[in-house]
Protein backbone atom coordinates (compact mmCIF):
# COMPACT_ATOMS: atom_id res chain seq x y z
CA UNK A 1 0.00 0.00 0.00
CA UNK A 2 1.15 3.33 -0.65
CA UNK A 3 1.64 5.01 2.25
CA UNK A 4 1.35 8.87 0.77
CA UNK A 5 -1.88 7.54 -1.56
CA UNK A 6 -4.07 5.88 1.30
CA UNK A 7 -4.83 9.66 2.50
CA UNK A 8 -7.55 11.73 1.97
CA UNK A 9 -7.09 15.35 1.29
CA UNK A 10 -9.02 17.80 2.77
CA UNK A 11 -10.67 19.89 0.91
CA UNK A 12 -11.17 23.45 2.78
CA UNK A 13 -14.52 25.75 1.94
CA UNK A 14 -13.87 28.22 -0.88
CA UNK A 15 -12.52 25.30 -3.40
CA UNK A 16 -14.47 23.66 -5.34
CA UNK A 17 -13.44 20.51 -7.26
CA UNK A 18 -15.13 19.59 -10.50
CA UNK A 19 -14.20 16.22 -11.21
CA UNK A 20 -14.51 14.78 -14.95
CA UNK A 21 -13.89 10.93 -15.87
CA UNK A 22 -10.20 12.41 -17.61
CA UNK A 23 -9.57 15.76 -15.70
CA UNK A 24 -9.68 17.50 -12.42
CA UNK A 25 -10.06 20.96 -12.15
CA UNK A 26 -10.33 22.53 -8.64
CA UNK A 27 -10.99 26.18 -8.31
CA UNK A 28 -10.31 28.55 -5.71
CA UNK A 29 -8.89 31.86 -3.95
CA UNK A 30 -6.12 32.19 -5.72
CA UNK A 31 -6.61 30.36 -8.97
CA UNK A 32 -8.02 27.83 -11.03
CA UNK A 33 -5.24 24.44 -11.57
CA UNK A 34 -6.30 21.45 -14.27
CA UNK A 35 -5.20 18.15 -13.93
CA UNK A 36 -5.33 15.54 -16.60
CA UNK A 37 -5.91 11.67 -14.59
CA UNK A 38 -4.56 9.00 -15.85
CA UNK A 39 -6.68 6.00 -16.45
CA UNK A 40 -5.86 3.78 -13.76
CA UNK A 41 -6.26 6.38 -11.13
CA UNK A 42 -10.16 6.71 -9.25
CA UNK A 43 -11.17 9.83 -7.51
CA UNK A 44 -13.61 9.41 -4.85
CA UNK A 45 -15.59 12.44 -3.37
CA UNK A 46 -17.07 12.33 -0.13
CA UNK A 47 -18.27 15.30 1.82
CA UNK A 48 -14.95 17.69 2.27
CA UNK A 49 -12.72 14.76 1.48
CA UNK A 50 -10.95 13.58 -1.40
CA UNK A 51 -9.41 9.92 -2.11
CA UNK A 52 -7.32 8.55 -4.44
CA UNK A 53 -7.35 4.78 -5.28
CA UNK A 54 -6.43 2.08 -7.68
CA UNK A 55 -7.43 -1.13 -8.85
CA UNK A 56 -4.54 -3.39 -8.74
CA UNK A 57 -2.94 -2.71 -5.12
CA UNK A 58 0.30 -5.25 -6.01
CA UNK A 59 1.29 -3.32 -9.47
CA UNK A 60 4.54 -1.26 -8.46
CA UNK A 61 3.71 1.06 -11.75
CA UNK A 62 -0.24 1.81 -10.13
CA UNK A 63 1.22 2.34 -6.73
CA UNK A 64 3.96 4.84 -8.09
CA UNK A 65 0.79 6.63 -9.84
CA UNK A 66 -1.32 6.15 -7.09
CA UNK A 67 1.20 8.62 -4.66
CA UNK A 68 2.01 10.86 -7.42
CA UNK A 69 -1.70 11.63 -8.03
CA UNK A 70 -2.41 12.50 -4.51
CA UNK A 71 0.75 14.43 -4.00
CA UNK A 72 -0.49 16.38 -7.19
CA UNK A 73 -3.96 16.69 -6.33
CA UNK A 74 -3.00 17.84 -2.47
CA UNK A 75 -0.03 20.26 -3.61
CA UNK A 76 -3.27 22.18 -6.57
CA UNK A 77 -5.14 22.32 -3.43
CA UNK A 78 -2.89 23.88 -1.68
CA UNK A 79 -1.72 26.68 -4.11
CA UNK A 80 -5.17 27.36 -5.24
CA UNK A 81 -5.67 28.47 -1.23
CA UNK A 82 -2.16 29.94 0.09
CA UNK A 83 -0.04 29.60 -2.98
CA UNK A 84 3.58 28.88 -3.32
CA UNK A 85 6.52 31.48 -3.53
CA UNK A 86 10.74 30.94 -4.27
CA UNK A 87 13.03 33.58 -3.72
CA UNK A 88 16.09 33.79 -5.50
CA UNK A 89 18.71 35.96 -4.66
CA UNK A 90 20.81 38.12 -6.88
CA UNK A 91 24.60 38.23 -6.09
CA UNK A 92 27.81 40.57 -7.69
CA UNK A 93 28.85 44.03 -8.01
CA UNK A 94 26.27 45.84 -10.97
CA UNK A 95 23.91 42.85 -11.27
CA UNK A 96 20.62 44.61 -10.99
CA UNK A 97 17.07 42.83 -11.45
CA UNK A 98 13.53 44.50 -12.49
CA UNK A 99 10.15 43.96 -13.10
CA UNK A 100 7.98 45.91 -15.53
CA UNK A 101 4.52 44.45 -16.01
CA UNK A 102 4.89 41.16 -17.49
CA UNK A 103 8.27 41.38 -18.32
CA UNK A 104 11.80 40.78 -16.09
CA UNK A 105 14.30 42.70 -16.84
CA UNK A 106 18.07 41.40 -15.83
CA UNK A 107 21.57 42.91 -15.89
CA UNK A 108 23.99 39.85 -15.23
CA UNK A 109 27.06 40.87 -16.13
CA UNK A 110 26.71 40.50 -19.89
CA UNK A 111 27.11 42.50 -22.52
CA UNK A 112 23.65 43.05 -23.22
CA UNK A 113 20.30 42.91 -20.11
CA UNK A 114 18.54 39.85 -20.56
CA UNK A 115 14.64 40.05 -20.84
CA UNK A 116 12.48 37.26 -19.91
CA UNK A 117 8.50 37.20 -19.91
CA UNK A 118 6.76 36.18 -16.56
CA UNK A 119 4.50 32.96 -17.32
CA UNK A 120 1.04 33.77 -16.85
CA UNK A 121 -0.21 32.79 -13.50
CA UNK A 122 2.89 34.19 -11.69
CA UNK A 123 3.87 37.03 -10.44
CA UNK A 124 7.17 38.40 -9.44
CA UNK A 125 8.44 41.25 -7.19
CA UNK A 126 12.14 42.42 -6.71
CA UNK A 127 13.31 44.09 -3.71
CA UNK A 128 16.79 45.07 -3.70
CA UNK A 129 18.43 41.93 -4.54
CA UNK A 130 15.77 39.28 -3.86
CA UNK A 131 13.33 38.22 -6.85
CA UNK A 132 10.31 36.51 -5.23
CA UNK A 133 8.23 34.09 -7.76
CA UNK A 134 4.92 33.75 -6.63
CA UNK A 135 2.08 31.37 -8.19
CA UNK A 136 -0.71 29.24 -7.62
CA UNK A 137 0.60 26.00 -9.77
CA UNK A 138 3.82 24.39 -7.72
CA UNK A 139 5.68 23.05 -10.69
CA UNK A 140 5.33 26.58 -12.83
CA UNK A 141 6.84 28.54 -9.82
CA UNK A 142 9.73 25.99 -9.68
CA UNK A 143 10.39 25.46 -13.72
CA UNK A 144 10.77 29.73 -14.10
CA UNK A 145 12.60 29.76 -10.93
CA UNK A 146 15.02 27.50 -12.43
CA UNK A 147 15.23 29.03 -15.40
CA UNK A 148 16.19 32.77 -13.59
CA UNK A 149 18.91 31.00 -11.32
CA UNK A 150 20.32 28.89 -14.90
CA UNK A 151 21.20 32.29 -16.68
CA UNK A 152 23.64 33.15 -14.07
CA UNK A 153 24.17 29.74 -11.93
CA UNK A 154 26.26 30.73 -8.72
CA UNK A 155 30.01 30.38 -8.73
CA UNK A 156 31.84 29.18 -6.01
CA UNK A 157 35.02 31.26 -5.74
CA UNK A 158 33.29 34.89 -4.77
CA UNK A 159 29.95 33.80 -5.03
CA UNK A 160 28.57 35.73 -7.98
CA UNK A 161 25.67 34.64 -9.68
CA UNK A 162 21.86 33.90 -8.60
CA UNK A 163 20.80 31.45 -5.81
CA UNK A 164 17.76 30.22 -4.20
CA UNK A 165 17.66 31.95 -1.16
CA UNK A 166 18.13 29.06 1.17
CA UNK A 167 20.78 27.73 -0.89
CA UNK A 168 24.06 27.61 0.43
CA UNK A 169 27.39 28.06 -1.55
CA UNK A 170 30.17 25.66 -0.99
CA UNK A 171 32.72 28.00 -1.81
CA UNK A 172 36.15 27.11 -3.03
CA UNK A 173 39.75 28.92 -1.76
CA UNK A 174 41.59 30.69 -4.69
CA UNK A 175 44.78 30.08 -6.12
CA UNK A 176 47.40 30.10 -3.22
CA UNK A 177 50.83 32.37 -4.73
CA UNK A 178 54.12 31.38 -3.49
CA UNK A 179 56.21 34.72 -2.11
CA UNK A 180 59.64 35.36 -3.88
CA UNK A 181 62.39 33.75 -2.10
CA UNK A 182 60.10 31.71 0.13
CA UNK A 183 61.74 28.33 -1.31
CA UNK A 184 64.70 26.37 -0.16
Amino acid sequence: MSRIGKKPILIPSGVTVDLKPDTLKIKGPKGELNLPLHPKIKLIMQNSELSVDISDKQSKQEKALWGLFRSLINNMVTGVTSGFAKSLEVNGVGYKAAVSGKKMVLNLGYSHPIELAVPSGLEAKVEKNIITLTGADKQAVGQFAAVVRGLRPPEPYKGKGIKYADEIIRRKAGKVVKAVGGGK
